[in-house]
């Protein structure tokens, strides 16, 4: 079965980057894979079980959303009540306690991922139909903080992003190898160059693009988002 192809990938990478040390600008390393784990695997299972046309690729997780709830771009209202997933959420090993984990009790909203999700349920307002032809995934699975800043992977030192990118692209080609998309969607630029140096190789035929990343740190995703996306995905063929 496909997902449990995607549960034991995703098992593997959460070992891989568990054994993996990391220093400034990172004080402190989260996992969701291990404490948000019965969330992520609902996710996976709820809508990993199908071959796909597209995967959306993002860059790692946010502090209000996979960092709470497990769920890539995991904006705890759209995982609720458009995904219909709620699951129990424990407590990392190692918390920073800048950065409580709330689970499905955080208020706060993920930026990125209530644009990215709610551009998809405007088109496709059961959550299903979306997935019958599409996937989201993040490239890694760990969120970086320096104390309550969050720090983006390419951020990092360089010897120290060599083995967790390395786990990373493992884990991005078994999830191609089992769900044989035809596009990968880097979200944001970052997502798109991992993409096409961990696939390319393997994956001659894969076609890759990328959109503009939701984040509010971008000026430009401020400016209307969603139609930009929208109108990107259209150039590429894809909507």
């Amino acid at each position: 079965m496909i997902e449990d192809i995607l549960v034991q990938a995703a098992l593997q990478l959460s070992r891989d980057v568990d054994a993996l040390q990391f220093s400034a600008p990172a004080t402190h390393t989260l996992n969701p894979l291990d404490y948000a784990w019965a969330p992520h695997e609902a996710y996976l299972r709820k809508f990993g079980n199908s071959k796909k046309r597209v995967i959306f690729m993002g860059m790692n997780p946010g502090p209000f959303g996979m960092v709470q709830v497990g769920v890539p771009f995991g904006e705890v209202n759209a995982v609720r009540d458009w995904m219909k997933i709620v699951a129990p959420v424990s407590q990392p090993k190692q918390p920073n306690p800048h950065r409580p984990i709330e689970g499905f009790d955080c208020t706060r909203s993920e930026i990125s991922g209530q644009r990215l999700w709610a551009l998809f349920a405007e088109r496709f307002p059961n959550a299903q139909d979306f997935f019958a032809e599409h996937f989201v995934l993040n490239y890694c699975p760990l969120a970086f903080f320096d104390n309550t800043r969050n720090v983006t992977p390419d951020k990092l030192p360089k010897q120290e992003t060599k083995s967790l990118y390395a786990a990373c692209d493992e884990h991005l080609r078994a999830n191609v190898r089992a769900l044989e998309p035809d596009w990968v969607i880097g979200i944001g630029k970052f997502a798109e160059s991992r993409a096409i140096s961990g696939l390319s190789g393997e994956f001659p035929n894969l076609r890759i693009g990328t959109i503009l990343h939701p984040s509010p740190a971008s000026p430009v995703a401020n400016r209307g988002w969603s139609p930009q996306a929208a109108k990107q995905l259209a150039a590429l063929g894809l909507w």
